[in-house]
């Protein structure tokens, strides 16, 4: 072996190497062997963690967001590195959910209240704003933000 270095991705070594006998030289990569991640789903199916799918999520919160592909690509990372550490073959979707939460929250309060509208299944503006009260110091609220409106009473 003549050389040694991380490759483009993640899990990934480049080598140069020569060969003895006729002293040509190539290039091997070699990927560390991972135990596949299996996600439990809220109906107790299982699938293998899909990076791309968590990829797709959080670009689609981003969209029309002053948010780089750079940072997309740090929390997915962030996100992977995270589940792979937890060491457990199985990982309730609801975890997963919420670290994507956490990172687009770090990142940008528009993102991380998409991806919470849905991931949450927001079913009304109260759920909004119960979201959005969060985020605010509570001397920057509207009085009227304080009181959630009834859902009981119809306005028709």
């Amino acid at each position: 072996m003549i050389d040694s270095r991380p490759g483009k991705f993640e899990f990934e070594i480049r080598r140069r190497r020569e060969c003895l006998d006729c002293t040509r030289r190539f290039t091997t990569y070699e990927r560390l062997e991972q135990i596949p991640v299996m996600i439990v789903k809220k109906d107790s199916r299982r699938e293998e963690f899909n990076r791309e799918k968590i990829l797709a999520g959080i670009m689609k919160a981003c969209e029309k967001r002053a948010i780089s592909m750079d940072q997309i690509e740090a929390m997915v990372d962030e996100i992977e590195q995270g589940l792979r550490e937890r060491n457990d073959r199985e990982v309730p979707s609801k975890i997963v959910g919420e670290k994507i939460i956490e990172a687009l929250k770090k990142v940008d309060d528009v993102a991380y209240v998409r991806f919470a509208s849905v991931y949450r299944e927001f079913k009304d503006v109260a759920d909004f704003i119960e979201e959005l009260k969060g985020l605010l110091p509570k001397d920057c609220l509207p009085a009227e933000f304080n009181v959630i409106p009834d859902k009981t009473h119809d306005r028709s």
